[in-house]
């Protein structure tokens, strides 16, 4: 079971990246653009997300993952359940969050340290 620590601990690690509190949500943004917002119980993380492949996410598992309210299907963004992800697979949803908001320069150097994904050690 991933936990809001997790990311937590991800997030302040990302270049560029830094952890905000919004009517009492902690976010997590890049510039101003958020990339990942947990809920007020912190039970469910939002997250930045291709729009065009959030339908097929969410077909994958429907228990875990889910579209955001309606208002907000304009943006390009999935909620999922913390406690049905492990946390690797948590990590890896973050840093592909990141990935969509910063530059591509950014992210190649972060694959050049972490040659085997946010879960493996950097090099």
């Amino acid at each position: 079971m991933a936990t809001v620590d997790d990311v937590r601990a991800l997030g302040q690690g990302l270049e560029r990246s830094y952890p905000v509190r919004v009517r009492g949500r902690l976010k997590f943004r890049v510039g101003q653009l958020v990339y990942v917002a947990f809920s007020l119980d912190e039970q469910v993380m939002g997250f930045a997300y291709p729009r065009d492949e959030r339908a097929a996410l969410v077909a994958t598992d429907p228990r875990t993952f889910e579209l955001p309210s309606e208002s907000d299907l304009r943006f390009h963004w999935v909620h999922a359940r913390l406690a049905a992800l492990d946390p690797d697979e948590a990590r890896e949803l973050v840093v592909d969050a990141w990935r969509m908001v910063v530059p591509k320069k950014l992210s190649r150097a972060y694959d050049l340290t972490h040659p085997r994904g946010p879960n493996g050690p950097p090099a």
